[in-house]
């Protein structure tokens, strides 16, 4: 008998009308996930400095501005990251703890979170 070409490979519920989405990794309706709570921490960084660097390395020479360590949870880091989009007039990203901008924006991120009152370091070279 040939396995069937649909099933993924960590198998397992995906959907229960019962509960509605589940968590593929504690097996949980979405809404009582388990190891989605713990990612939900604050995420800051040790020493409280924010730290903002300018990048090439693997994006095909193209500049981006990273903010890190910023002393805001998930939600807040989201808006972070789309005001200083905005204020650059770029697009970027919200992953892993980090704000990605696109371009080469350092300055004017380090001066806005000083605005904000955090203590703001340029990282890198």
């Amino acid at each position: 008998m040939q396995p069937m070409k649909n099933r993924s490979a960590a198998g397992g519920l995906v959907y229960s009308t019962e509960a509605g989405r589940m968590c593929p990794v504690c097996r949980r309706p979405v809404a009582q996930c388990s190891c989605r709570s713990a990612a939900a921490a604050p995420i800051a960084s040790a020493d409280g400095i924010v730290r903002v660097q300018r990048e090439t390395k693997g994006r095909g020479g193209k500049a981006v501005t990273i903010v890190r360590g910023a002393p805001v949870d998930a939600a807040g880091l989201l808006k972070l990251g789309q005001d200083l989009k905005a204020s650059c007039g770029s697009g970027g990203t919200v992953k892993d703890g980090t704000v990605e901008v696109q371009g080469d924006h350092v300055d004017k991120v380090v001066a806005l979170l000083q605005q904000r009152g955090w203590k703001v370091k340029r990282a890198g070279g």
